[in-house]
This record gives C-alpha cells, structure tokens and sequence, in this order.
C-alpha cells in the first residue's frame, strides 16, 4: 500500500479561489485599463485641429490616419476573441495596456504622416482591439452572483474615458500643446499596466470536453452568411458604428470650427452630451427589450430598427443646428437614440446564431462593422475640404435610415424561420411578422 501523498501535493481547490474582494479589485484594474482604452483612442481627435496646424496635413491625410486606425481595430476584432481562449488573458490584457499606451506616448513624437498611420493608425489600434475580450471573459469568470452588476460598472469606463479625454486632453493641449496629451496618457497607461501586471491573476482555463468540436472561423463565417437575419443585424451595426465613428472623429473639430469655441470646450462638449444620454438608452432599451422578448423575440430587433429611425433626423440636426443649444439636444437625442440600439446588439445578433457560434460571431461582427465603419473618417475628411462637415454630418442621416431598413426587414420578413432554426421554437405573434 502507497504512502499518502504529502499534505502539500494534494490538489487544494481553495487555492485557486480568488482572494476575498479580489473580484472587485479586479474590476478596479480593468475598468482604469478600459477608460485608458477609451481615452487613449479619443484623444486623438480631440486634438486634431492642433496637430493638422503644426504638421501640415490636410483633413483628408488625418482622416485617412483615422480610418487605418478603425480599419486595424477590425482585423484585431476576431483574432482578439479566439486568442483570449486560447492564451493567458492576464497576458493579453498586461500586453495590450502596456502596448497601445507606449504607441500613445509616441504619438506625441509625431513628425508626419506616415508616423501617424503608422503609430497611431496601427501601433495602437492593435493593442486596443486586443483588450476587451479577454478583459470581458476575466470579469465574467471571478463575477458569478454580481455579473450584471460588474459588467455595467466595467461599461460605465466607455462613457467616463470619452469624457475625461475631451476635457483632460483639450484642456492640456490648450496650455501644453496637443503633444503633451498624447504623453499624459500614454505615461499613465504604462503606469497602470504595470500595476496591473502585479495585481492581476490568471483564473485556470477549464479543460475541453475530448469530445468537443472546435468552432473555425469559416464555420461561423458560413452560419452567418447563410442566415438572412443576421447578415441584416450585421448591415444595421455596421449603419451604427459608421456614423458613430464618423462624430468620434469629427465633431470635436466641428464644434472648435463652427462655433468658435476652445478646444476644450469642443472635446468636453462633443463628448459629453451624447454619452450621457446614451447610457440612459442602453438602460431604457434593455428593459423594454428583456420584458416584451419572452412574447416576441424578433422584438430586439425592431427596437433596434425604430432606434436607427428614431435617430435618423437628429443626426440630420448636427448639421443644421443654428446654435450650440440646438447642436447639444441633437447630440443628446441621437446619444439616446444610440443607447437603445446598443443595448439589443447582441440579444439580436444571438437570437438567430446557434449558441455554439456565439463567442466567434461575436468578434466577427465587431470585424464587419468597423471595416464598414472605417471608410468613414476619411469621407468626411473629404466632405470637410469640399461641402463643408455641416453637410458631411447631416449626410450621415441616409446610413442610419438604411441601416432601419435593413432591421425591421429582417425582423418582419426573416425572423420566424431563422429563429427555429437557430433553435427558438415557434415565435408567438407570428401574425405581426409578415410572411416567412
């Protein structure tokens, strides 16, 4: 008969129990981590009329440097979400913090184009897109009773890091110049990646099931293709998040050139105003959708439709507003408007996906609508030398209607079929749908 193993070699599942209030220091690590993601990528056009002056460059050049940018956070979109399971995401979340802030400091280097795109447009693109994935999946492993609770603080970090970096960001450039705000926040996020690194803990991954097949990429790509309703749910984020990326961009620019004001008064306001009331949306259109969903599923995605509808004039008003009063209850109404339709993103998406694509789609669906969402920078970068970005916003109206289209049609004409396939059952009220 074998000696007992030590005391010490014996497997001790407390050990891997995290500490007590570990899971609130964790969500104190990445929240900082998240509103530096946000600030970091905003900064940059809160400060854009400075570095157009200093270096020269036209709107169309710092338009094409936005669009890179947007265009890398795409590509990163997918290969984020399946390396997240494969890899320590300590790691990743350490290395991401670490390497789009030490591309923010060198941002504030920047001598000419190429070093923008280059730096800015890829350098930091790439260390953003790989954060929130594995980010959300730490959050998700140490939160079990307190998810809801944890992921709404996490997300309140997007509101408060385009905030803070409208009025930090405008604020130091006016009195230090815009290579200044650049090195704050890139020395700062170095900072507090560094914290993280030591604070931070690896959850061991569970183990595959043998049996378990493994998603490929062009599996989900397939099981999205061949689905009506979501290749429309695609085409209506990707309406969103092209506009949203063109007012990221743009508008603190516009309103430091169309109302005359100071660049900090432009990136507090720009930013400020719409967040806010786009998280009232996100609050508003996930209870509406959660208590009408269990009688009408295709519910998300009309909500969504009607958002885009609703949302439509409004952005046509950013271009038209006469004052700043008027430019502030516009911004507002489409923040609102905005909010409704990002809080039934995924329901929607998921509602026809087949559970086990959920992971990959999801990250697939990030990649097709920022590659949509990056033609925009550089188009309104055109409009800016041609029609004006009055006009260039107002424009920005027709995606939101088409994207509304491209919603409602597959809620009311593809919705049912899809559904059951993806295992839904019967919708009721099929009667309000249209024909399947």
């Amino acid at each position: 008969m074998s000696a007992p193993r030590p005391a010490e070699a014996r497997p001790d599942p407390a050990r891997d129990r995290p500490r007590i209030g570990y899971k609130w220091e964790l969500l104190f690590w990445l929240w900082l981590a998240f509103f530096f993601n946000q600030a970091d990528r905003q900064v940059f056009n809160v400060v854009l009329p400075a570095i157009r002056t200093e270096l020269g460059l036209s709107y169309v050049q710092l338009g094409v440097v936005a669009s890179v940018f947007t265009a890398a956070l795409a590509i990163m979109a997918p290969i984020a979400g399946f390396l997240g399971d494969l890899r320590s995401r300590k790691r990743i979340v350490v290395f991401a913090l670490l390497g789009w802030s030490a591309a923010t400091f060198c941002t504030g280097l920047g001598t000419g184009l190429v070093f923008l795109i280059l730096v800015r447009g890829v350098a930091t693109a790439v260390g953003e897109g790989l954060f929130a994935p594995s980010a959300f999946a730490m959050l998700s492993a140490e939160h079990v009773d307190t998810r809801a609770r944890a992921m709404s603080i996490f997300q309140t970090a997007v509101y408060a890091g385009l905030i803070g970096s409208g009025w930090i960001g405008g604020y130091i450039a006016d009195r230090l110049g815009w290579r200044s705000a650049f090195w704050l926040f890139g020395a700062t996020g170095i900072v507090v990646a560094l914290g993280a690194a030591l604070r931070l803990r690896d959850r061991t991954p569970p183990r595959l099931d043998a049996s378990a097949k493994r998603t490929s990429i062009p599996e989900t790509v397939v099981a999205i293709v061949s689905t009506p309703t979501a290749r429309l749910a695609a085409l209506g984020s990707g309406a969103l998040i092209f506009v949203n990326i063109g007012y990221l961009t743009w508008m603190p620019t516009y309103i430091y050139e169309h109302f005359g004001v100071s660049l900090v008064e432009a990136g507090v306001t720009s930013m400020l105003f719409h967040h806010v009331f786009a998280f009232g949306g996100v609050l508003v259109g996930g209870w509406i959708s959660d208590g009408l969903a269990p009688r009408r599923p295709q519910v998300r995605l009309e909500i969504q439709g009607l958002a885009l509808l609703a949302g439509a004039p409004f952005i046509f008003w950013l271009g038209t507003a006469s004052s700043l009063t008027a430019l502030y209850v516009a911004l507002g109404a489409f923040g609102f408007c905005r909010g409704v339709f990002d809080s039934n993103t995924y329901p929607a998406f998921f509602a026809v996906i087949p559970s086990r694509y959920h992971a990959s789609s999801s990250g697939l669906l990030i990649a097709f609508a920022f590659t949509i969402a990056s033609l925009s920078p550089v188009l309104l970068g055109q409009a800016r030398e041609t029609v004006g970005l009055a006009s260039g916003f107002s424009a920005l109206a027709f995606a939101y209607l088409l994207g509304a289209a491209c919603a409602l049609w597959g809620a009311w004409r593809h919705f049912p079929a899809d559904w059951r396939r993806a295992g839904g059952g019967a919708p009721e009220g099929r009667g309000h749908m249209g024909s399947s």
